[in-house]
């Protein structure tokens, strides 16, 4: 989810644009329990989003993390979640860090790729932005990936 934030934050997309950037979020989230190819803890954390706890839990911890944030300190605040995420599997689950990063990574490019950004009643614009595209650079960095 702070991806997706972040992703969302960089250049917001309107009410349509920002609905097919959750939406390609959830998918994303909803393919990872079913692809076979996924690595176990992706697929056992995406399963973990379709419990009422795991929603609940998720909900509290989003609205305690970017309480009152402007769209800037979203990205911020979601790239100290990621660098902290990034930290914790490196430690804990060495074996699967590289696999889960590369799906964050991967849920981060579907985000940017879901709207359209700068076009006007769907005329013009273009499909990644220069703001978003340097977002998925900062992702890439606070995961220690390449992008």
């Amino acid at each position: 989810m702070a991806i997706a934030i972040a992703v969302s934050a960089a250049e917001p997309s309107g009410v349509w644009g920002s609905l097919k950037e959750a939406f390609a979020n959830s998918s994303a989230l909803a393919s990872a329990k079913l692809d076979a190819a996924s690595n176990e803890l992706v697929r056992a954390v995406a399963a973990d989003f379709e419990t009422a706890e795991g929603r609940s839990d998720l909900q509290k911890a989003l609205r305690q993390r970017f309480a009152d944030a402007e769209p800037v300190d979203c990205i911020e605040r979601s790239l100290a979640n990621l660098r902290e995420v990034s930290s914790i599997l490196d430690a804990k689950a060495p074996s699967d860090a590289a696999a889960f990063k590369g799906w964050l990574l991967s849920i981060s490019r579907k985000v940017a790729d879901a709207a359209t950004e700068g076009a006007f009643m769907g005329i013009g614009g273009e499909q990644v932005s220069d703001a978003e595209r340097a977002t998925l650079g900062q992702i890439a960095k606070a995961l220690g990936t390449s992008a």
